[in-house]
């Protein structure tokens, strides 16, 4: 095994634990606080989920993917950046403290003058991590990263329950939601030792600019196309409904993000170490988008299919609202993954321009998704995004193509085995909930049987991906054992 697949296995390995026992942390405080709180409560702090995540974008300005491609870093680039990020974190922190009651006045909610003013102090607390974490991630270092953000799950799930349970209601999640960042700042800074000089080099910050800029823009268009739902389900709907949809996605969430955050912390830093070396740069893309993506079909759609019993056993019937958003999402975002790869090689290839004019495409052909939600309602609009998915999929591959010489149609080729296995098995998990029998026994019956399913198919067909990952799952047992 060659020293950067094992780096990259190890890698794949610590980061798949980071995001499966954080999302598990998360998904069961989630269940616990959706318990204690009522729907219109998570709508609440939904409706400031977009100028949370717009800032965040601005913060980061696209420098720590620049560091991360660069070959050559040095300190001096670090700290422009780390000052750079903080000096934004301060002043978007002032910008949302003061337009707060403005916030509240649009969703006519006045709750959220007080909630965004302390939330917005997420974003200082933010950029004081940006550095730490690119560097564990250069260095493909998912261990230290791991144990750190496990603790801070942790900790600010006891912090978050133990608030809902004394009655502090969308405050608990607020609480949650801090904690959790300010520990993993806190964590970050006393385990992986690097400190800040004061230096800022104008140099360095134009080179990573001129690279950052174009993922900031790109970055921002995306950031606020993926958060717009909540902006207008707040506006034109209400808290109650807005709460069920975030529930949805967040149980989507489990599987579609996590899995391509996984990839993306891994592959990027991988693939620029053989940017250069097309046939290898080519057989290692060809292998992370048809592993990817047969898991990914499998997660999704069988999610789907699990939905309502899933969602019912958890949360209650108090959010059977959620149970059709969470099976349409699903089908928008089980092509997430494969399209965060395929702009993957581009920021590899170091074509930050071209992902910048694809996001702004995109979102031009989102425009009748949006308007589908303000005007037709919800369910619309998140079929709309189904649509605009697929769409989005044969843009992306389009452009990636010639810098690999791997064609939509050859990716097609690749992954639509996975596809077809995926949804014959979710079909069949599907007929389990006609059955007129308790929700704990067609959810069991539906676990099993998609597992069993699965597997018996791969190994009929004998589906490469399935037997690579197979064999791959097998040295790391062996080796530790």
């Amino acid at each position: 095994m060659s020293v950067l697949k094992d780096k990259a296995i190890k890698g794949v390995a610590w980061s798949f634990v980071d995001n499966i026992a954080n999302s598990g942390i998360t998904f069961i405080v989630g269940i616990v606080l959706a318990r204690l709180l009522s729907p219109a409560e998570f709508g609440i702090l939904g409706m400031i989920t977009v100028f949370i995540a717009v800032s965040n974008s601005i913060i980061d300005s696209g420098f720590s993917q620049a560091l991360i491609r660069k070959i050559d870093v040095k300190g001096i680039d670090y700290n422009t950046v780390f000052f750079f990020n903080l000096a934004i974190g301060f002043v978007l922190f002032l910008v949302l403290f003061f337009s707060s009651p403005y916030i509240g006045e649009f969703f006519k909610e006045p709750r959220l003058v007080n909630v965004t003013r302390v939330m917005a102090s997420i974003l200082i607390i933010n950029a004081l991590s940006i550095i730490h974490r690119t560097i564990l991630t250069k260095s493909i270092n998912f261990k230290l990263q791991t144990k750190i953000s496990l603790a801070a799950s942790l900790l600010s799930g006891v912090v978050g329950i133990g608030m809902a349970y004394y009655g502090f209601g969308v405050w608990s999640l607020v609480g949650q939601i801090l904690s959790k960042q300010f520990l993993y700042t806190v964590l970050m800074w006393a385990l992986n030792i690097w400190w800040p000089k004061i230096e800022f080099s104008k140099k360095s910050f134009s080179e990573m600019f001129t690279f950052g800029s174009k993922l900031l823009v790109s970055g921002l268009i995306d950031t606020i196309y993926k958060n717009i739902y909540y902006l207008i389900i707040g506006r034109y709907y209400s808290a109650y409904e807005l709460g069920q949809y975030s529930r949805a996605e967040q149980f989507s969430i489990i599987f579609s993000s996590n899995l391509t955050v996984i990839i993306q912390r891994v592959s990027y830093p991988v693939l620029s170490s053989i940017q250069d070396d097309i046939p290898r740069l080519k057989e290692a893309y060809r292998k992370v988008i048809k592993s990817t993506m047969l898991v990914t079909f499998t997660l999704m759609l069988g999610l789907a299919a699990i939905a309502k019993p899933l969602i019912i056993i958890l949360i209650g019937e108090k959010w059977l609202m959620a149970v059709p958003f969470l099976q349409i999402i699903c089908l928008s975002e089980m092509l997430y993954p494969l399209h965060a790869i395929n702009l993957n090689i581009l920021n590899v290839k170091g074509h930050s321009g071209i992902i910048l004019k694809l996001e702004v495409i995109k979102k031009f052909i989102a425009v009748p998704v949006i308007l589908a939600g303000i005007f037709m309602g919800i369910q619309y609009m998140l079929w709309g995004s189904v649509v605009a998915s697929i769409l989005s999929y044969f843009l992306n591959s389009y452009f990636s193509a010639p810098f690999l010489k791997y064609s939509t149609k050859e990716q097609l080729k690749d992954i639509i085995p996975g596809l077809i296995i995926a949804l014959i098995v979710s079909s069949i998990m599907w007929t389990f909930t006609l059955l007129t029998i308790s929700n704990w026994a067609i959810l069991s019956i539906q676990f099993t049987a998609g597992i069993l399913l699965t597997i018996g198919l791969c190994e009929l067909v004998k589906l490469s991906e399935y037997l690579e990952m197979k064999s791959i799952l097998e040295k790391l047992l062996k080796r530790n054992l």
